[in-house]
């Protein structure tokens, strides 16, 4: 999940003219995957989880822990990115992945959008790994990849506005902010939480969040952004 007090739900995207094919695709098979994980029951889900979840222990060791699948251990790096732990999770990350996804995939084209969000993703998992490569907890989620979308957009747009919500108490106030403080107050959150996230049960309380995906993910959007980009 990104967590954020603001809430982005729409950016200047007023030049926007085609249809963003990779972005709908994207946003559909999540929501399908989820649909599915929560028709299983708590147990199925839980099996169905614990099966395509990237493990970071599973992926060093490269061995597939009961419930074992059919596949190769690594296929999990590509099925946990299509998988949610919850509504909440994965209502902010289609969010975030509607409000900016159109405008990267806009400047990049459909086929290398869906690369480098791929990538993005990977990115992200290997970060987890590097912080704790024997963990067994189950890394599920688009957070890193669109991390990695978020990286880019602060790239190629960090003067672009981003319509967002806030609250104070209860009371909602909408803002037009540069992009730049919005995905710069995301990132300082993710370094602050992901570092207050090392030590001993540490990730029990926190839900097991995987900060150092969100990095992972946001760092190599910043890097791969120059190479999968339209050169006009």
């Amino acid at each position: 999940m990104i967590p954020t007090s603001l809430i982005p739900y729409s950016d200047d995207d007023s030049r926007q003219q085609r249809f963003h094919f990779v972005v709908l695709l994207l946003l559909l098979t999540n929501i399908v995957v989820f649909i599915y994980q929560i028709s299983l029951g708590q147990e199925g889900m839980a099996r169905f989880v614990f099966s395509y979840a990237a493990v970071p222990f599973q992926l060093t060791e490269y061995t597939d822990v009961p419930p074992t699948i059919d596949y190769p251990i690594w296929v999990t790096a590509f099925t946990s990115m299509f998988m949610h732990g919850g509504l909440l999770h994965i209502a902010s990350n289609m969010l975030y992945l509607w409000v900016f996804g159109d405008n990267i995939e806009d400047a990049m084209g459909p086929g290398r959008f869906l690369l480098f969000y791929l990538l993005c993703g990977l990115g992200a998992l290997a970060a987890q790994i590097a912080i704790d490569p024997g963990s067994q907890t189950p890394i599920v989620g688009a957070s890193g990849a669109i991390a990695g979308i978020l990286g880019a957009y602060l790239m190629l747009f960090p003067r672009g506005r981003v319509k967002v919500v806030t609250f104070i108490v209860i009371i909602p106030f909408f803002l037009r902010l540069p992009a730049l403080i919005v995905i710069g107050f995301w990132i300082v959150i993710q370094f602050v939480s992901g570092w207050a996230s090392i030590g001993p049960g540490v990730e029990e309380a926190t839900g097991g969040v995987a900060y150092f995906a969100h990095i992972g993910g946001f760092l190599t959007g910043i890097i791969l952004v120059w190479f999968f980009r339209k050169r006009s």
